[in-house]
């Protein structure tokens, strides 16, 4: 990792209907193997970790990219979801939706659009998710704020 060695703790309890905990320095979460798997299903699984990783990637490269380009952002969400099936294997869509000030020209609006497209780019977890063959997709959505608020 560019910024050093990351410790993780996990402990286990129990059997596979247990549950565990995954604690580093600022993540701390509980962990099972999905009832579906013959767990108990109470925890995050490998898939959600992962699928959270790669979100928390993205929208923290896009935030950085906005702020560079002084984009008057007023709200930005996502949505991520993902699916595995034999025809497109593992794939990640990532929704994030930016709302510009009430202000905001034509040309902020373009280049709110290409930092969306940018961030993928960025992102250093996707690119090792595209390597390793998951198909990530980028859906996003800009609107500018109506004079009533968000």
């Amino acid at each position: 990792m560019a910024d050093g060695k990351k410790k993780f703790r996990t402990v286990w309890n129990g059997n596979t209907k247990g549950n565990g905990r995954i604690e580093a320095n600022n993540l701390e979460t509980t962990i099972a193997i999905s009832e579906g798997s013959g767990g108990s299903g109470e925890g995050t699984g490998p898939k959600e970790l992962l699928v959270s990783s790669a979100a928390a990637c993205y929208i923290m490269t896009l935030v950085a990219i906005l702020e560079t380009r002084n984009l008057p952002v007023v709200q930005l969400t996502m949505d991520s979801e993902a699916s595995i099936s034999k025809q497109e294997g593992f794939k990640i869509i990532h929704n994030p939706n930016i709302v510009l000030s009430a202000g905001a020209t034509e040309e902020q609006i373009q280049t709110t659009n290409r930092a969306i497209q940018s961030a993928d780019k960025g992102c250093a977890i996707g690119k090792m998710l595209k390597r390793a063959d998951v198909q990530i997709d980028i859906l996003g959505n800009v609107s500018v704020q109506s004079g009533q608020g968000v």
